[in-house]
């Protein structure tokens, strides 16, 4: 006998990706009508999780070296004491963290304090200097109008400087202090995050095996497991990537700027310390790196002496060479697995929505979007059976499994 009834599970699939469809368009349209609000939105959500994201970005900066300690440790201890030996790793883990941050301040701050007022009295005194110079010159001594110029030009800069200290900058102090209360109030709100991001990083450390089983079993429990297994193996490739890539380049830095400190040193360049910082620094930044740090440490060398800032040139171009060829290598090897050209277009995107920190991590981050991609073109060819394809995939995208 005939069943009658009618089937209603493709009227009922239909009609929940019509709902899905639906759905997605409102909420679509949504996002881009009111995409100020839904940027305010996300601004308000991260300003409250603020200390959890900086006791994320702590924790996973650490976590090499709690691993190293833990395992160090573990063979100190007997394997009922783990549980302690694990404690003490993540307790002298934060303390490693406090006392490089409180070296780099002491080593740092006054001296850079020092480098910026010498630079100010110096810069003074060679313009000075250049303007006696230049009086003496037959072509500006004979131009009388000429002469005039440049004399009135730099006793009045130097009147208007010492003006402006003593009438309008003293006397604004008090503006200065009342209008500084805003600034306090960042300073005493980032130092909060700060702290409480750093007790975050403990239980995260702390935790830090637990969180991602936890992990795990949530996805093999949502998703089928060869799924799971693709977000896994994408997972522990993007943790190698940004670990490799993130602390590889700190290290590198490290390496470069403590060379230019001691280069600097060396040659007697002006302003070594505050020099090397800025190389150090802007060398963290993949390929714009050298050249973005190289501009200012050049300009505050020439300020104080223009020779000097010629064999700088000459040492930066040394240094950069000796980095990229040597150092780096060694410390990073080809991590991203890259072209040149992503790597600048990777550069440009992420420091464009990000700034500074895009320039940073855009690189590790859309080397995982490209091993995405690659590996999705892998698997859709063989389910499309794209035999004759597979030659000109490894010649495009080279072996999906070599990561």
């Amino acid at each position: 006998m005939m069943d009658k009834k009618p089937h209603i599970k493709p009227y009922l699939y239909g009609m929940f990706a019509g709902f899905g469809a639906i759905s997605l368009s409102i909420l679509f349209f949504f996002l881009i009508y009111r995409f100020q609000g839904f940027g305010n939105a996300v601004s308000t959500l991260t300003g409250i999780l603020m200390p959890f994201i900086y006791g994320s970005v702590i924790a996973y900066l650490l976590k090499p070296v709690c691993n190293w300690l833990e395992a160090f440790l573990h063979k100190l201890f007997p394997e009922r004491m783990h549980r302690f030996a694990n404690m003490l790793a993540v307790a002298l883990t934060i303390l490693f963290g406090l006392l490089l941050i409180y070296a780099l301040i002491m080593m740092i701050v006054p001296q850079l304090i020092n480098s910026v007022t010498a630079l100010y009295f110096t810069a003074r005194d060679n313009i000075g200097d250049f303007v006696e110079w230049i009086s003496k010159q037959e072509f500006i001594a004979n131009n009388k109008k000429l002469l005039d110029f440049i004399e009135n030009s730099y006793d009045s800069l130097d009147a208007n400087l010492d003006a402006w200290i003593k009438n309008t900058l003293l006397p604004s102090m008090q503006n200065i202090l009342s209008g500084a209360a805003v600034g306090v109030v960042n300073v005493v709100t980032w130092i909060k995050n700060f702290v409480i991001g750093l007790i975050v990083s403990v239980y995260l450390l702390a935790s830090r095996k637990k969180f991602g089983q936890q992990g795990k079993l949530i996805l093999y429990s949502l998703v089928k497991p060869c799924w799971a297994d693709l977000i896994m193996e994408e997972v522990r490739y993007a943790d190698r990537m940004f670990g490799g890539f993130i602390n590889g380049k700190i290290l590198d830095s490290a390496i470069i700027g403590v060379l230019c400190y001691i280069a600097c040193l060396i040659f007697k360049f002006p302003s070594a310390l505050l020099v090397s910082v800025i190389i150090g620094v802007t060398n963290v930044i993949p390929f714009f790196g050298p050249f973005i740090g190289a501009i200012p440490a050049t300009l505050l060398i020439l300020i104080q002496n223009p020779i000097k800032a010629l064999w700088f040139v000459l040492f930066v171009l040394v240094l950069q060479q000796v980095d990229g060829n040597i150092i780096g290598p060694k410390i990073l090897g080809n991590t991203t697995g890259l072209s040149s050209f992503w790597v600048l277009f990777a550069i440009l995107l992420f420091g464009g929505l990000w700034g500074f920190v895009g320039m940073i991590i855009g690189v590790p981050l859309f080397a995982v979007i490209y091993d995405v991609i690659k590996k999705l073109v892998f698997h859709g060819l063989n389910r499309n059976d794209e035999s004759g394809m597979v030659s000109l995939y490894h010649d495009a995208f080279g072996d999906p499994d070599d990561e």
